[in-house]
This record gives structure tokens, C-alpha cells and sequence, in this order.
């Protein structure tokens, strides 16, 4: 039988005082039309471009779902019964059909009621592996392209607590899969025990900065039921279902096979565990083995992490970032701090990384050294790679080309890594023989595809670019009237073909296969409109200036019909926005808005009111700067009035609003701002502020961008926090938060706490919060009552009713 289950909010003071219970609600027919549609699948192909995957996801989740058993350990949440994470949103049908076809080819044999995830294509791409969740555990299926036939090839006994669950072999005819033991123990309630004795944590005196995580184990019992959970064999699986023994239970937390296939890299979790740090940060091992499944070598010890240096560009000592070499048989590459990991000091060189070829013998070499923090490799078919590297404070990037044979290196990108006009793009990848992706070079000459924003709009681009005298020589700039192109991939550069996305307001985004020398252009994908009914809303990006000169952007709409020439009707507005922090005014005015991207009004949006007859500006930009040796939050509350004032004049100066009707609304730090907004200013009437964090002296060592600790500024703590400011809300804010929010630093009860002040100083406040959803909403029943709350709220607000 079905569990009817109860919204609790407390009421809006001047509407009802105290508790209110009230079943889940629907917004109206406008919004609700808008708001219950189905959603159009996903699509993904296979490097060759020969075949095309549909995946079909349901639009929203059920209550049902949300409302089964949770364990939350370590920082997972998982379902201990199905073994399995909690929080997934499952494929429910899949799909396929070759890219020259017409039509999409069902797959026969799908388990009945789908609930598929991780899916993966084999190494020679002929077979699609996935899970499927029934309601005893998780099964491993595989579907033949070829015949379009689906196969289960293990019952409902794989172990994806911790993840992938799976891994093809490189003949294509193997998985390795981590499974239940057998003799897995009993999970401990202790809800009802009396305890033996006291929970009991130390500190040695070294400083760290530790952030405030959620779901982290508390007790011996969770470090049992943790263990409990993700320990799994591994077992070798055929393509026939036939099973044998690999390795014997552990906590395998990593696993993957060197690009010839004939080494295996298992990484595995290890004692002590932590209170205080997440799974990610426990101590772990990395052991290489051979194809026989002997030990070649341990190549990592990690120990428990829970002392940090502060700073976002600070990382652990010893070798971290442990990959395999994508360009050679079985070579690990790796990194190692030369600062101590410890952004604070002075080095000339930050990090250090090494190559290690199997069978690790002898002694790693050193590849190259950064003067900033190392970010990663793309190593190439050819003699080069890509080594970068990046520091917070400054927003820098480099980026280095690097001869494999003389290694000598040169710059190849040197910028504020926010400095999106200038941004180069991306390599465009090919796979190479080992079927990895890497950089693909022809006659010492790459390509880039890039978004190519600039001050004049967005023109996506693709570059050639010689890796001999790093000249660069531009192939195509994408511009289709009154649509945005994106580019995808490029298929054949010699034949020019590529393979881009088409959209505009109204024209749902498609795939297309075009050819930029002849301008001919093939539909691969053929989606409809699902948010037909906004077809004759007016759509324009808008352009306006801070008091400080700073350029601000936003994409406004108006409600179909509005007449924009005689402006007599004078509309309420509606802002939704999110601070984002910047160290210049330059990349902090760049525009990213496209008035060519298609309208898709999700849970989150105001975009639904402009169907009630509202105006909507979405996405309105809120940069908070901090130049020099400035930080951004130094000055945040000024910059975060100036935001919203710039925001409401420049809607104001084109005449189509009523200035005393505009509300602001915000989810997570965009809560945050909405709260501000509210208690610092007088320009906005009410608010909408959704999963935020009002209190910062509870996380007290750093959040969002802010990497200083409250006893290093406590003024700027204090006085971003509207917790502390609370009696001087006088407007109507509304707030809603999921009851088991899952995301650092914005725990339920910053909105419970925060209501109880502003309920308590007399504030017209109203807070909603939604049983058994996180940080984001997924139930269809808690999405349909939020934009009903919403609805309602404005309406009493802006409208009187």
C-alpha cells in the first residue's frame, strides 16, 4: 500500500500562526502544464559515430523511491537492501539505432521494470554493459548491438555501494565485477542498544581546515555497517554468464586495467577510518597485479587525511593523482607535492610528476615540474602531450606543450581560468590503439573545439593548431541565424565532417551531422518541443552596468502577447540568481548568454511565471570581486545591493515593469543571496530562498569560494551571515529545504534555525521543508507543491491575492 506522506511548513505570520499540515499540492494549469511533461531521452555515441544510444529517464522520481531504506555512512547514502546509491536516477528503456538509419531500434529482452544504470560500452564497441536494480540487489546485463538483444549474465548480487561495479577486460568477452560476499554479516541496528561507553575523537595539535561535511560515520556500529557495505569479491564474468573467483573480499574502492590490459590496478580502502573526513579522504592502498592475478608491486599508501593546510590550492603529500599513461602499454603517471602540499609556502616549483613504467622495477622519472599546482595530462597519438597546471588565488591556467622526445616544453595557454573570451577550447580526441582517448595529431598539426564566447556573442569555433610553430589557423566559426550551433565532435577533418547540436528558444537541441566545406547538414536526432506553450514568449539577453562599471548581463522574458511598444501594463518582475566570485571586473563582465538557448524551464526556474503574467529576468548576473590583494567577500553585501539594483533599473529603463513589485529568488548560495537581499536592502519586495545556508559561523572553515577560517575574519562571517542580521528582516521571504539535504554546509537545519529567529523577531516568513529530499528536489510530488508554494507566495506578494 501506498504511504501517504505529509508536507510540514510553518506558516507565513499574517496568513496562519503556528503549524500547518497540508498534503502535497499542484500549481496551476499554466505552470502545471509546463512543469508535468515528458522528458526527451538523452543520446550518446560510440567514437566511431556508427552507432547512437538513446537513454529514457522518467521526468521526475516518485515519493516511493525516495522513501526507501538509506543508510548514510562515510559521505555515501545507499540502499543496504539493493546495495546500491540512494540517490540515482535510473534509465527506464533503452534504445539504439545505427547513425546512417532512420529509425530507432527497440531492444528486445530489457528487463520488464527497468532500472538501469552505469552503462558502458565494450572496448571494441560492439556491446553496451549496464546494471539494473531490482528490489533485491543489482544485476549485470549487456545488450549486443549487432541483434539489439539485451542478456542478464549476473543475478542480483553485484556490490555498487562504492560505485562502478564493473569493468570490461580489453578482450571485450570479460567483466570483472565486484560482488557480495557471501558470508557478509548482519548490519547492526544499534538504535535500541544502550551504549558501552562514549564516542571519543582527539586532535594532536597540528591545524587543518576542515570543511562541514555531511552523512560521515559517527560510531563503532557505522564503522562496522560502513565496512559491512563496501566490502565486495571480484569475479570474472564471460559473456556466457559463467563466473569464477578473482580476488577475495576487500574494500575495493578503485579499479582499472593498464592500456594493454595485462596489469590491473586495485585501489582499496584501510583502517583507521574517520569521524570528521569522508570516505575520499580515508586511508587507502594501490596494488598492481599481473594477468595471473599475482602482486607486481604496491605502488601508493595513502594515510588517513584529516589534516589539511589551508587553501584551495594546498593537496596531501606523497603521490596523488594516479592514473595509467593513455599513450604507452602500461606506464602509471603521477604527482607529488615539492611545496609539502602547502599553498602558503614559497616554492619556485609546486608539484612534481613522475612516469613509472610496469613492472615497476626501477625508479620512477621525473616528466616535468610546475611552478603553480599540477591539473592534469593529455597525452596524444603522437610525440607530445599536454601537461596544466593552476592556482585558485590568482585564477591562473597554464598550459604547456611538451616533446615526449626532447623534452623540451613550451606555453601554450596562459590565463585567468574565468577568462572565458580568451579561452583556446578543447583538444578534439581520438582513440588510439590501446582505446584510449588522446589528443588527435596528424602532421604535427591538433585541433581545437571551442565554445567562443565573446564580448559580440557566442561563435563556437574550431582551430587548427600546428604544434611546430604553435600557429593556430581558424576552420569554422559556427553562426546560423537565429540558432545557437554548438560543436560536438568533428568526425572527419579532412572531409570536413562534424557532428553539432542545433537549438533556439523554441527549437528543442538536435543532433546534426554537417559538413563545413559544402554547408550540407543531416538530422541524426529529431526531438519535439516539449514546452510548446512558451513558443510566443519574448526572449532577449540584456545588457547593463553596475554603479562601478562593472558589465552585467541577463536573459529577460515577457509574457506572450505583452505589448512591448505602448508598456501601459507595468509588470511585476521576478530575479533568479547566483553569486559567483571573481579576482578582476573584466572576467567578472563577461557574458555567457546565448538569447539562441532553448527555453527549459526546470524545477528551479521563475521561467514557469511568465505564463501567470510576469516578467522574468533569469540568470541575472552577481559577480562579487576581489582584486589584488582584496578578497571577494570583503565586500560582498555592498557588491550583492549593487547586483540587484543594476538588475531591477535595467529592466525598469525599458519600461515594462512596476519597480515596487519585484521579488528575488535563489537556490543553495543563491539562497544565501536572496536572504541578504532582503535584510540589507530596500529594492526587492519579497523572496524565494530555497536549500540555503544562513548562519556562517557554522561552517566555520571556509564555504562556496571563501578559503579563510572565521577566527581569521570573523567581521566578514558575521556580517554575511543574515542569521546574525535577522532582526532587521521585515520582508516576506519564503523558505524551503529538502529535511535530509545532502551537500556540504547547507544542512536543514540552517532554514530551521534561521526561521525560528526571523518567526521569533516578528519577520513575515514562511518555510516549507520537503520529507526525504536532498540538497536538490526529485520527487515529482515535492517539485509540483514547491512551484505551488512559490505560486502562491508571489501571488499574495506582487499580486495582492
Amino acid at each position: 500500500m501506498k504511504k501517504t506522506i505529509t508536507v510540514v511548513f510553518l506558516a507565513m505570520i499574517g496568513w496562519i500562526n503556528g503549524q500547518e499540515n497540508l498534503s502535497y499540492q499542484q500549481p496551476s494549469a499554466e505552470i502545471l502544464k509546463l512543469a508535468d511533461y515528458q522528458r526527451p531521452p538523452s543520446v550518446s555515441m560510440d567514437s566511431k559515430r556508427e552507432w547512437m544510444i538513446f537513454s529514457y529517464r522518467d521526468t521526475y522520481k516518485s515519493l516511493d523511491e525516495l522513501n526507501q531504506q538509506e543508510m548514510r555512512l562515510g559521505g555515501l547514502r545507499i540502499n543496504p537492501v539493493t546495495n546500491i546509491s540512494s540517490s540515482l536516477t535510473y534509465i527506464t528503456n533503452l534504445k539504439i539505432k545505427k547513425v546512417k538509419d532512420k529509425e530507432e531500434t527497440t531492444v528486445k529482452g530489457l528487463p520488464k521494470v527497468a532500472k538501469i544504470a552505469y552503462t558502458t560500452l565494450s572496448p571494441d564497441e560492439k556491446k553496451l554493459a549496464f546494471t539494473n536494480t531490482t528490489d533485491k540487489g543489482v544485476e549485470l546485463w549487456v545488450i549486443d548491438l549487432a541483434n539489439a538483444t539485451a542478456t542478464r549474465l549476473v543475478a542480483d548480487q553485484l556490490n555498487a555501494n562504492l560505485g562502478m561495479p564493473y569493468l570490461w577486460y580489453k578482450d571485450s568477452k570479460n567483466m570483472l565485477v565486484k560482488t557480495i560476499p557471501q558470508d557478509k554479516p548482519k548490519l547492526i541496528d544499534s538504535s535500541k542498544d544502550l551504549p558501552t561507553g562514549p564516542i571519543v575523537s582527539t586532535s594532536d595539535g597540528k591545524v587543518s581546515q576542515n570543511r562541514t561535511y555531511q552523512d560521515l560515520l559517527k560510531n563503532p556500529q557505522d564503522e562496522i555497517n560502513f565496512e559491512t557495505l563496501t566490502k565486495a569479491d571480484l569475479k570474472k564474468v564471460n559473456l556466457n554468464g559463467d563466473i569464477t573467483e578473482e580476488k577475495t573480499a576487500d574494500l575495493y574502492a578503485g579499479m582499472s586495467f593498464s592500456p594493454d590490459g595485462k596489469y590491473l590496478m586495485l585501489t582499496t580502502i584501510k583502517k583507521p577510518f574517520s569521524y570528521i573526513v569522508p570516505l575520499s579522504r580515508f586511508p587507502m592502498t594501490t596494488t598492481i597485479y599481473d594477468q595471473a592475478g599475482k602482486s607486481v608491486k604496491t605502488v601508493n599508501e595513502v594515510p588517513l587525511t584529516e589534516i589539511m593546510p589551508k587553501g584551495f590550492s594546498s593537496v596531501r603529500t606523497g603521490k596523488r593523482n594516479m592514473t595509467w599513461r593513455d599513450d604507452q602499454p602500461a606506464t602509471l603517471v603521477y604527482a607529488e607535492a615539492l611545496d609539502g602540499g602547502d599553498q602558503n609556502k614559497t616554492a619556485e616549483y609546486r608539484d612534481e610528476i613522475f612516469t613509472w613504467e610496469a613492472p615497476f622495477t626501477t625508479a620512477a622519472k621525473s616528466l616535468f615540474r610546475t611552478k603553480q599546482r599540477y591539473s592534469g595530462t593529455e597525452w596524444s597519438n603522437s610525440n607530445y602531450a599536454v601537461i596544466s597546471e593552476s592556482w585558485y588565488d590568482s585564477r591562473n591556467t597554464k598550459s604547456f606543450l611538451l616533446d615526449l622526445n626532447t623534452g623540451n616544453s613550451r606555453m601554450i595557454e596562459d590565463r585567468n581560468f574565468q577568462d572565458v573570451y580568451n579561452d583556446p577550447g578543447q583538444f578534439f580526441e581520438t582513440k588510439n590503439e590501446y582505446g584510449r582517448n588522446v589528443i588527435n595529431v596528424k602532421k604535427d598539426k591538433a585541433y581545437l573545439i571551442g565554445e567562443g564566447f565573446t564580448k559580440d556573442g557566442q561563435k563556437p569555433f574550431i582551430d587548427e593548431h600546428d604544434l611546430k610553430s604553435l600557429a593556430k589557423k581558424r576552420l569554422y566559426t559556427a553562426q546560423v541565424s537565429g540558432v545557437k550551433e554548438s560543436i560536438i565532435d568533428i568526425m572527419d577533418i579532412e572531409k570536413g565532417e562534424i557532428l553539432v547540436r542545433q537549438e533556439s528558444a523554441t527549437q528543442y537541441p538536435n543532433s546534426y551531422k554537417k559538413n563545413i566545406k559544402t554547408g550540407r547538414i543531416e538530422a541524426l536526432t529529431n526531438f519535439e518541443n516539449p514546452f510548446a506553450s512558451l513558443g510566443k514568449v519574448y526572449k532577449e539577453v540584456i545588457k547593463y552596468k553596475r554603479n562601478d562599471g562593472v558589465d552585467l548581463t541577463g536573459t529577460l522574458y515577457l509574457p506572450a502577447g505583452y505589448d512591448r511598444k505602448s508598456k501601459k501594463e507595468k509588470l511585476p518582475l521576478l530575479i533568479w540568481a547566483y553569486p559567483t566570485e571573481f579576482k578582476d571586473k573584466n572576467t567578472a563582465g563577461m557574458n555567457t548568454q546565448n538569447p539562441n538557448d532553448f527555453t527549459f524551464p526546470s524545477y528551479g526556474s521563475f521561467i514557469y511565471w511568465v505564463t501567470k503574467g510576469y516578467a522574468v529576468l533569469d540568470d541575472a548576473a552577481f559577480p562579487i570581486i576581489g582584486e589584488g590583494k582584496a578578497e571577494p567577500n570583503d565586500t560582498f553585501i555592498p557588491q550583492l545591493l549593487a547586483n540587484g539594483k543594476a538588475a531591477i533599473d535595467a529592466v525598469d529603463q525599458l519600461g515594462y515593469i512596476d519597480r515596487k513589485k519585484v521579488a528575488v529568488g535563489g537556490h543553495s548560495y543563491g539562497a544565501f543571496m536572496t536572504a541578504n537581499l532582503l535584510t540589507h536592502g530596500d529594492d526587492f519586495t519579497c523572496g524565494v530562498a530555497r536549500s540555503g545556508a544562513y548562519n556562517r559561523t557554522l561552517t566555520p572553515f571556509g564555504f562556496q569560494s571563501e578559503q579563510r577560517n572565521y577566527w581569521e575574519v570573523p567581521e566578514v562571517y558575521n556580517t554575511m551571515s543574515p542569521f546574525m542580521h535577522a532582526d532587521q528582516m521585515k520582508k516576506p521571504l519564503l523558505l524551503i529545504h529538502g529535511d535530509a539535504d545532502n551537500n556540504p554546509g547547507t544542512f536543514t537545519l540552517q532554514t530551521e534555525r534561521y526561521f525560528q529567529a526571523l518567526k521569533n523577531l516578528g519577520a513575515p516568513v514562511r518555510m516549507v521543508l520537503l520529507p526525504k529530499e536532498s540538497h536538490g528536489y526529485a520527487a515529482k510530488e515535492s517539485i509540483l507543491h514547491t512551484l505551488w508554494e512559490q505560486e502562491q507566495f508571489l501571488d499574495k506578494c506582487l499580486k495582492g491575492k
